[in-house]
């Protein structure tokens, strides 16, 4: 049996690894998928000080409150950036840290500076549109009801989590690794790496597996990103 902690991308809550979920549970592991602060049935705590050293600390909390050991602690795009931070507090409870389409960026980097566009306004970054016609590579393989339930289901996004700069973390050295490569090919990816792309800054170590799919397989693959992270142990 293995213990496996779920954190989210941007907009989602822990419902999004509902099918992941079932089948680990149902080949007999232990599961927690977590929602993290002001988002889902956590929208209510939405506020200005809902940031990433917040999110990171919704991980600590969870993982130290349910005495959980050897954890292979899985974040998906914008998750992976509070998982990497809580994986450098819990070092000694981490078997192994899982990103799914995404990676930690490095220190001193925000999520937003990563991406185009002016500063959110407010407290919230909103949901993206989720037009598979507009976005064909991101949101491959999700069919009508996966995209009708993220327009039904994901809520705003803090603000201030993706303005916070990214703080120490844990990189491929500290604690083991694996980048499951999903909207990029694993060959991208080490030529990213080998270049010094920030995306992969910090895990020159890790093991990349290959999930041809677009940024959401958790929705368009559940059950081939369940045999993935199986074998992430």
């Amino acid at each position: 049996m293995t213990t496996y902690v779920l954190v989210p991308g941007m907009w989602l809550g822990g419902w999004a690894w509902r099918d992941v979920t079932a089948a680990l549970r149902d080949a007999g592991h232990e599961v927690f998928p977590l929602t993290l602060t002001g988002v889902a049935d956590r929208a209510h705590l939405l506020g200005p000080g809902t940031d990433l050293d917040l999110h990171t600390e919704d991980i600590v909390r969870l993982v130290e409150a349910e005495d959980l050991r050897d954890v292979v602690l899985v974040g998906h795009s914008y998750g992976g950036m509070p998982v990497s931070a809580a994986a450098l507090r819990l070092r000694d409870r981490i078997a192994r840290v899982v990103y799914v389409d995404g990676g930690p960026l490095p220190v001193g980097t925000s999520q937003h500076a990563m991406a185009p566009g002016p500063a959110p306004e407010g407290d919230a970054v909103p949901p993206r549109e989720w037009d598979a016609g507009k976005d064909p590579v991101l949101l491959a393989g999700l069919d009508d009801n996966a995209l009708a339930l993220l327009r039904t289901r994901c809520t705003p996004h803090p603000a201030a989590s993706t303005l916070q700069p990214l703080g120490a973390r844990a990189t491929s050295e500290d604690v083991a690794t694996t980048l499951v490569a999903c909207s990029l090919q694993p060959e991208q990816i080490k030529e990213m790496m080998a270049a010094g792309h920030p995306y992969f800054a910090g895990l020159t170590e890790a093991e990349i597996v290959s999930l041809p799919t677009g940024h959401w397989p958790m929705l368009s693959e559940p059950a081939a990103l369940a045999g993935v992270l199986e074998q992430c142990r």
